[in-house]
């Protein structure tokens, strides 16, 4: 039987993309958030398109959610890519203080330009954009130092474009999350799926978690990952020493001890607990 593709693309995604196009006329720097545990799937193919010449500040979230192994081999991998990413918890707050200093340092740069034009000095218009559920308004939450955007950790929360103010220097523009209308690598949706960084309607609960223990399976032969078999074992009585089981047969054992059989119960219990790193920290990619 073959794999259902997973794909979402709703609405209010489609119209804030229009939005978008609008918007980013009016803002100086662009700053795109990512997934620390997916920073691969949660890269947008078009983002070079939209933003053309603007400032680029790449920031990566949820630093908390993957092991410092994996955190170096990013560091590494970035920097032989030629990119200098800032790492961030945004939920505590960590590394938010050194993002809003790195978008007024840019700020000031266009600042002296327009100054020295005889332009007027303004607050620096950034956007905040990125994938669904990659923490951008728990970002800005934090850089203005109060709730002033509704933040959630699942998929399609923001659906408007709105700008607010951090101080006299930063004005953000928070964005609805964007996807490509169709996600081509099915291996990048699927770790989208699994950081519930799409919406739940695109796949099957079931079918994501038995693909997620194949994973796992795969991630004890590599420290990096920052998964520990035994967790799986302690937490559900899933043995992944024992390779003559199937994930499916994993799935199966571990509903029938915690759910009373329920497949899907126990399917969604396994996801939940992997968002809330109740399982570790866990990277599904590693360069």
């Amino acid at each position: 039987m073959s794999t259902p593709i997973i794909q979402w693309y709703p609405g209010h995604i489609a119209k804030a993309e229009k939005q978008l196009s609008k918007s980013l006329e009016k803002v100086d720097i662009v700053i795109e958030v990512r997934d620390a545990r997916i920073p691969l799937a949660t890269s947008h193919p078009c983002l070079q398109k939209w933003i053309k010449n603007k400032k680029h500040l790449l920031v990566i979230n949820r630093r908390d959610m993957i092991s410092m192994q994996a955190f170096n081999c990013w560091e590494k991998w970035f920097k032989q890519s030629s990119q200098k990413p800032l790492w961030c918890n945004a939920k505590e707050g960590t590394g938010t203080k050194q993002i809003k200093e790195a978008s007024i340092k840019l700020g000031d740069e266009l600042n002296s330009r327009r100054i020295s034009r005889g332009m007027r000095h303004r607050a620096i218009r950034a956007l905040v954009l990125g994938f669904p559920n990659v923490g951008k308004s728990a970002l800005i939450n934090r850089l203005v130092n109060k709730k002033v955007v509704q933040s959630s950790r699942r998929a399609g929360v923001t659906r408007n474009l709105r700008w607010v103010r951090v101080d006299q220097k930063l004005d953000l523009l928070d964005a609805p999350g964007v996807l490509p209308p169709r996600i081509e690598d099915q291996e990048a949706a699927l770790h989208l799926a699994l950081c519930d960084d799409i919406g739940q309607a695109a796949y099957d609960a079931e079918l994501v978690a038995i693909r997620f223990l194949g994973i796992l399976n795969h991630a004890k032969k590599k420290p990096a990952t920052g998964f520990l078999p035994n967790i799986l074992e302690k937490r559900y009585g899933i043995n992944l020493e024992d390779n003559k089981i199937s994930p499916y047969l994993w799935l199966k054992d571990a509903a029938n001890y915690h759910t009373s059989g329920d497949m899907r119960r126990m399917a969604q219990k396994l996801l939940d607990d992997f968002r809330k790193s109740l399982i570790g920290p866990i990277s599904l990619e590693l360069p």
